[in-house]
C-alpha cells in the first residue's frame, strides 16, 4: 500500500505517537519510584490511559487522511480502556487494603462497618 499522506499529518501522527511513549515512561518511573502500593496505583493508571488516547488520536488522524473518510473505529479501544482501566485499579485497591488488614497492620484504616456473623 501506497500512503501519500501529508508532511503536517505525519508530523501530527509522530508526536503524539512520541508523546504516547513519553506518558508510558513516566508512569513506569512513577511506579518505579514510588514507596507505597496505594501510590503506585495512580500513575500507571493515568498515564496509561493517556497514552493511549494519544495512540488513538493518532490513528484515527492516520488511517481518515489515508482512506480519504472518517475512521472512528479506534474510539472502541479508548472506550473500553476508559472502563476497564479505573474497576481493575479500585478492585487492585481494595484488594491490597483488604490484605493489610488481616495482616495486622497499624495503618490500615479500620472497615467502615462490623463483619457479619455466618
Amino acid at each position: 500500500m501506497n500512503a501519500n499522506l501529508p508532511l503536517w499529518i505525519e508530523a501530527i501522527v509522530a508526536v503524539l505517537l512520541v508523546l504516547s511513549g513519553l506518558f508510558v515512561v513516566i508512569s513506569a518511573l512513577g511506579l518505579l519510584c514510588l514507596p507505597d502500593f496505594f501510590l503506585r496505583l495512580h500513575p500507571p493508571a493515568l498515564a496509561y490511559t493517556f497514552s493511549s488516547w494519544c495512540v488513538t488520536l493518532a490513528s484515527i488522524l492516520y488511517f481518515s487522511a489515508l482512506e480519504a473518510r472518517l475512521a472512528l473505529h479506534p474510539w472502541l479501544i479508548s472506550i473500553l480502556l476508559c472502563i476497564s482501566v479505573p474497576v481493575t485499579t479500585l478492585l487492585l485497591a481494595r484488594v491490597a487494603l483488604f490484605r493489610r488488614r488481616t495482616m495486622g497492620y497499624a495503618d490500615a484504616p479500620p472497615p467502615l462497618s462490623a463483619p457479619r456473623d455466618p
